[in-house]
């Protein structure tokens, strides 16, 4: 079957250039431009602005920061979950892995050597739970911490930069390890779990509360931090931001045990049970 209009265009544009240009226009803080993004965005996609802790858009001086707003104190409870959805979205995939392969989308998987880009680190993950998580434009874009976690490294992976929307996951293989990501190691008393963030086009930088923004020149090959002593984060802690949307990939060693109803395509909120298993 041919592939539709919107992934043959994708394969035309000039992703990475295109990625640039947006990155310069939401960051621009000349108030005209600022505030006709924002309140044509706010109009085109129902943005709920009541929940933002800012709730007016002149209050944004880019559309960068009203993109990444901060949300109002108490709107999104953490349940009494061992794991928690770390943001606001919707199920792309969740499931269990098959030896170390991935479900991607209908017909489309892919490994998590390639995902991780570290076929040792992989090695931990075989047979073991993932879920993705796909953040449209309207969702609020800071990603939280689904556990009480200690940072031991971080991978920067160089890469393509596809829209990672439900279309495009259903028509180009391999999306997800083709794409710009972020790959963080953490370890928990319930043992290790890796939180990948997927860069995608037009997202001009993902940025982690340790780090600022991570966009390293422009190469073919990763590069690593390692962070000996850890950094300690607690469970629903701001962990980092997309410039403009994106997916973020759980991966964990055993069955965390996700709820019946944690199915594809079902909408989901920072704080919400992840797992049926209760406490931390």
């Amino acid at each position: 079957m041919p592939a539709p209009f919107p992934i043959l265009l994708q394969h035309a544009l000039p992703r990475h250039a295109l990625t640039r240009f947006a990155g310069w226009l939401a960051s621009s803080e000349y108030r005209l431009l600022a505030q006709y993004l924002i309140r044509d965005f706010i109009r085109r996609y129902d943005v709920n602005m009541h929940e933002a802790l800012e709730s007016s858009p002149s209050s944004y001086a880019s559309f960068n920061a009203f993109f990444t707003r901060s949300l109002k104190p108490g709107v999104r409870p953490l349940a009494n979950s061992r794991w928690l959805c770390p943001v606001d979205g919707a199920i792309s995939q969740a499931g269990r892995l098959s030896d170390e392969r991935i479900i991607q989308a209908k017909g489309h998987d892919y490994s998590a050597s390639a995902l991780l880009a570290d076929h040792d680190s992989a090695n931990t993950y075989r047979n073991g739970s993932f879920c993705t998580l796909y953040l449209s434009p309207r969702d609020y874009h800071r990603i939280h911490m689904p556990h009480d976690a200690v940072l031991r490294a971080m991978t920067w992976v160089p890469g393509d930069l596809y829209s990672v929307n439900p279309l495009t996951a259903e028509h180009i293989p391999g999306l997800f390890s083709r794409n710009e990501r972020l790959v963080c190691h953490f370890d928990s008393a319930n043992g290790p779990f890796v939180m990948v963030l997927v860069g995608a086009t037009i997202v001009g930088s993902i940025a982690t509360v340790w780090h600022g923004p991570v966009a390293p020149p422009r190469t073919r090959e990763p590069r690593h931090w390692q962070y000996n002593t850890g950094i300690a984060l607690n469970r629903g802690d701001e962990m980092g931001r997309f410039l403009l949307g994106s997916t973020v990939i759980l991966l964990w060693p055993d069955d965390i045990g996700f709820p019946d109803d944690w199915l594809p395509g079902r909408s989901v909120r920072l704080g919400e049970a992840m797992s049926t298993i209760q406490g931390a």
